[in-house]
């Protein structure tokens, strides 16, 4: 099969996915729906006043937990000249690498799911009624409660670090379970906030089976599954109610003539899915939606193309896992996400890790925006579309999901900048 052969080859490659249908009909078959995106978002909403109280970076906002969106033209500019490529449309960014709490997508789903398993403990101990101000959750009798329970979860970096700091600061007990790809400094990280690290040798989902199999053996554990939660995967897909206000704010329309595309770096794809899920719902058919991967981890495209979704593993045929995105360094892709979003997805692609790198620095460059190299998966994605021969409006709104950076050290940024730029000849 010739799309097998260009993964294995390790050319960059796009997937056009010939399973999607008409929203309204996916949807109208679907298992989730606007009211789990609507829990999700309520349940956020009534954390606000706890934000405000034990994370103050969180005050201006009054305890929403949201990342800005804005046009990108010098980033633009660069890329159709660079790549001699005139695509239409407008480029921007969503910036989720600058989350408050944890600087990534993972802050809004992976927050979402301890808030939930928190406020079912204390409302069943009768501590917090729905109707009470939740900065309740940050009293002695809280904390003291949420001790006797602990939190495990399977990670590449950034989930870990939301579930973790959110656990750490309610009181729970904590452990993370990390693959070998998790950067250095999100391991120190959580170990400051108390948080138990595992490190595992192997990749992604050896860690996550692992975490699996110790939280089953403890019944006071509550495992975060990342490939199956339906929890998490609602607490993202909240990110296309805020959007769309935003895309109001701005005066920005989304119709047949300025339909949204939206490229979301792709790890095991509860992050991206779920965002892309909530796109769906809100927007309809005028929101086009790819994944975007590394050329060495293309676990998505792998099992939505192959149709065998979790069934295969990108060592399968032959590739090694091993990728500068850290993030997205998974072989084996969430086999609930994958089909659950069979209908939806227009495709996946792949990028090298060149060109994230690439991009990396010239964003920095252009914008003066920082993100880590997993986070410019999605701003290859105008580019592929193109090179592709796939046609957009000429009103066409690009938007590349920025996943994560905002808490890189300096001393990483510097490395990863001067990466980058080397690469660019600079």
């Amino acid at each position: 099969d010739k799309l097998i052969e260009k993964l294995k080859n390790l050319e960059e490659t796009l997937w056009v996915n010939d399973e999607k249908t008409e929203t309204e009909k996916a949807l109208a078959e679907c298992p989730l729906g606007m009211e789990d995106i609507k829990d999700a978002e309520s349940r956020l909403a009534r954390f606000a006043s706890y934000f405000v109280k034990e994370f103050p970076e969180t005050a201006e906002s009054n305890g929403l937990l949201e990342s800005s969106f804005k046009a990108i033209p010098n980033m633009e500019k660069q890329i159709k000249e660079a790549g001699g490529m005139d695509f239409n449309g407008k480029l921007y960014l969503k910036m989720d690498s600058h989350l408050p709490i944890s600087g990534s997508i993972k802050a809004r789903g992976g927050i979402s799911e301890v808030l939930h398993f928190a406020e079912s403990k204390a409302l069943e101990a009768g501590l917090i009624t729905e109707e009470s101000d939740y900065s309740l959750l940050a009293s002695p009798a809280c904390r003291e409660l949420f001790s006797k329970y602990s939190i495990g979860v399977g990670s590449t970096g950034n989930l870990g670090l939301s579930i973790g700091i959110m656990s750490a600061k309610l009181g729970f007990k904590v452990t993370v379970h990390m693959s070998a790809d998790a950067r250095q400094w999100k391991k120190d990280m959580l170990r400051s906030k108390g948080v138990i690290v595992k490190e595992y040798e192997e990749d992604y989902s050896v860690a996550i089976t692992q975490g699996r199999k110790e939280a089953e053996a403890d019944p006071t554990c509550y495992f975060v599954d990342d490939e199956n939660s339906k929890t998490l995967f609602g607490g993202y897909c909240v990110a296309a109610l805020r959007l769309k206000k935003q895309l109001e704010d701005m005066d920005i329309t989304v119709n047949a003539d300025h339909p949204l595309y939206v490229y979301l770096p792709c790890g095991v794809g509860g992050g991206p899915g779920g965002v892309a899920f909530g796109l769906k719902a809100v927007f309809g058919d005028n929101a086009h939606c790819f994944f975007a991967e590394p050329t060495h981890s293309p676990c998505m495209i792998l099992g939505m193309a192959t149709g065998k979704h979790n069934e295969i593993c990108v060592g399968d045929i032959g590739i090694d896992n091993k990728t500068i995105a850290d993030g997205l360094a998974v072989g084996r892709a969430s086999g609930f996400v994958g089909k659950v979003m069979a209908p939806f997805m227009d495709g996946c692609y792949t990028v090298t890790d060149e060109h994230m790198s690439m991009l990396e620095y010239r964003l920095f460059e252009k914008e003066g925006i920082f993100c880590e190299p997993s986070a410019l998966a999605g701003m290859y994605g105008p580019a592929t579309l193109y090179k592709n021969g796939i046609e957009v409006p000429e009103g066409a709104i690009h938007i590349a999901w920025a996943t994560g950076g905002n808490m890189v050290p300096q001393e990483d940024r510097e490395k990863y900048i001067a990466a980058g730029k080397a690469l660019c000849g600079l």
